[in-house]
């Protein structure tokens, strides 16, 4: 199972894009609020029906873990010590981690990225502690895969989706979205 952190003020085409494009690859997905209401609404107050609540949910299963952006949801997810406490495991036992936008900041708060390679929205790099920055669209290193940014949604489920069931199927999901296209 994937997880997908919703946090108020998230960035809904960080959380959409990827969900969609995840599902699409036939991979399990759950939205999971971290606050006591099922009812996220994004920062641009779209209201997000999550599957789950943090407090719920066993993460046992857990495949990977997403962070998306925005503000202040990204500020709201690095709040959250239930959420720190999950990503400290994940990074432990090497657990496939994705964070876009903001959302890497997450990760440098909790000093999770020390010596690892990632990029995020320009102007946070230096909430990204322990960090090797790149200005890149979409940055992989090993399981850790982070993006810079809202364009960067539909690189960023790509990447994750080659990560987790490989280059074929993340081919495959493509043409289906007739990506390639102009």
């Amino acid at each position: 199972m994937v997880y997908i952190f919703l946090a108020e003020g998230f960035e809904a085409i960080e959380t959409i894009t990827p969900l969609d494009m995840l599902i699409r690859a036939g991979i399990d997905v759950n939205t999971i609020s971290i606050s006591d209401e099922f009812l996220v609404k994004s920062s641009q107050g779209i209201p997000v029906q999550a599957d789950d609540l943090f407090e719920n949910t066993d993460f046992s299963d857990a495949e990977m873990l997403i962070l998306p952006g925005g503000q202040p949801g990204s500020t709201n997810l690095g709040k959250h010590k239930g959420l720190e406490v999950l990503l400290r495991e994940a990074f432990a036992k090497n657990l496939p981690v994705g964070a876009i936008c903001a959302a890497p900041t997450v990760l440098g708060k909790h000093g999770l990225l020390q010596g690892r390679k990632a990029t995020c929205y320009p102007g946070c790099e230096g909430m990204l502690k322990g960090a090797d920055c790149k200005e890149s669209f979409v940055e992989k290193d090993g399981n850790l895969i982070t993006a810079c940014g809202p364009a960067a949604a539909v690189e960023f489920a790509k990447a994750i989706i080659s990560l987790l069931r490989g280059d074929e199927v993340t081919a495959s999901v493509c043409e289906k979205m007739m990506f390639g296209r102009a």
